[in-house]
């Protein structure tokens, strides 16, 4: 009889033993606030750059005190800035995009080996090596990165020349406008996912499919990698765009080449970085709804088995 006890409390107690547990998905690791307050930083102050920085005192040395001191005063002094010397603009444009996109590059390739990095507590020290080995590389993968910048600007130079630019004339105006679009799209992706290469082992092979994926393909899988296609995208397409004013018969001073392809690369940067913040955004707000409802239906299995 004791024995049929206990088997009978037994079976009693075997349902509230196999109760279904809430299975939680893993989530990628994104700080996603840190992300939208940083992409409304980098992109306020890309707009900053490119329409005030060809502006400043400094830029107007060439031109002599004079032209500060004229008395039309603020607007039409930065049209005319802006306009009379495309090559200046253009070259004042790309250093500070090149400093902003350093700066930029330098929080996607954080949050990128933050994604990558172990999160159990056995592993503290091997990440923490992890990070002095990144943080010695630096410099080489900066180094790496802007060496394909400079070899990519070649590439388009040649690229915007099959498209319809001047071969013999304004060669210093193409290539500082292929320049600034291969600051906008290479350098980034570059300094963030490493080099891709040619040698035949895993990592080398992972990195080749990777930018084959995101740059070919067009497919991005997470809020890392659509802050950098979907801006590198919005850079090509605004500086075609930008490309059909000149072919208007107006006359004005901002047609010249290349001032419009150069403005609308950096416009359609920053449209580029908002639909990803936007993109994003969406994604892991249907995510959360879906978590949601997945463990509210849980919830309501789990009652349904305790009665």
């Amino acid at each position: 009889m004791p024995a049929r006890k206990s088997k009978a409390q037994a079976a009693a107690t075997a349902p509230a033993a196999k109760q279904p547990e809430t299975p939680h998905a893993a989530v990628p690791f994104f700080p996603f606030a840190r992300y939208t307050s940083i992409v409304g930083v980098h992109t306020s102050l890309l707009a900053f750059s490119t329409l005030l920085l060809p502006t400043t005192p400094t830029a107007l040395l060439s031109k002599g005190l004079a032209g500060l001191q004229t008395g039309d005063r603020p607007r039409r002094a930065v049209v005319q800035v802006l306009t009379q010397d495309p090559v200046r603009t253009v070259a004042w444009i790309c250093a500070g995009t090149l400093l902003l996109q350093g700066w930029w590059a330098g929080w996607v390739r954080k949050w990128l080996h933050e994604q990558r990095s172990p999160t159990d507590g056995a592993d503290v020290t091997k990440q923490k090596l992890e990070r002095q080995e990144s943080g010695n590389q630096r410099n080489v993968a900066l180094a790496k990165s802007a060496a394909l910048t400079l070899a990519a600007s070649v590439a388009l130079h040649v690229v915007v020349v099959l498209f319809g630019a001047p071969l013999t004339k304004h060669l210093l105006h193409t290539y500082l406008m292929s320049l600034l679009l291969a600051i906008l799209t290479v350098f980034s992706p570059a300094y963030a996912l490493g080099l891709p290469s040619w040698k035949s082992d895993s990592p080398s092979l992972v990195s080749w499919f990777t930018w084959v994926r995101l740059f070919a393909e067009l497919s991005p899988r997470t809020p890392v990698e659509r802050a950098l296609v979907y801006p590198a995208v919005g850079a090509v397409i605004g500086c075609w765009a930008g490309a059909i004013p000149i072919g208007l018969d107006w006359e004005r001073p901002w047609q010249a080449w290349p001032l419009t392809p150069a403005f609308g690369a950096v416009g359609g940067y920053i449209v580029g970085s908002l639909v990803a913040l936007v993109t994003s955004a969406t994604f892991a707000l249907a995510q959360v709804n879906r978590e949601a409802q997945t463990e509210q239906a849980l919830t309501e299995k789990t009652k349904k088995c305790e009665k």
